[in-house]
């Protein structure tokens, strides 16, 4: 089992930056991937950003070159940098982890990029 917990989310405006944590516990050695996804009102859920143990990235081309995703050494942490948001980045975003088949989700946290 797996537990992930969101947190950093909040309010600000066009061109800002802000960095998410998702905080990981439970069997952690067993994951082999982890991802921060969103899903707007209306929209589905839809893939943001995920790394591999390898290290390997993977970005969805509407945040390439603007968000970047990291882990600290023990994968305790998950981060999501997030610079010159847009307002189309608005959305509940997840932290979500691979292990064993089968794939964890947090709560999420709620990032509202407005003027």
């Amino acid at each position: 089992q797996v537990q992930l917990v969101e947190s950093g989310g909040g309010l600000v405006q066009p061109g800002e930056s802000l960095k998410l944590s998702c905080a990981v516990s439970g069997r952690i050695f067993t994951i082999v991937h982890v991802a921060w996804h969103r899903q707007a009102p209306g929209n589905q859920r839809e893939f943001v950003a995920g790394v591999s143990r390898g290290g390997t990235t993977q970005y969805a081309d509407s945040v390439k070159g603007r968000f970047t995703i990291s882990t600290d050494s023990t994968w305790n942490t998950v981060y999501l940098q997030m610079s010159n948001l847009k307002a189309e980045d608005t959305a509940v975003y997840f932290c979500a982890a691979l292990n064993n088949g089968a794939r964890s989700w947090g709560q999420g946290t709620q990032v509202t990029v407005s003027s």
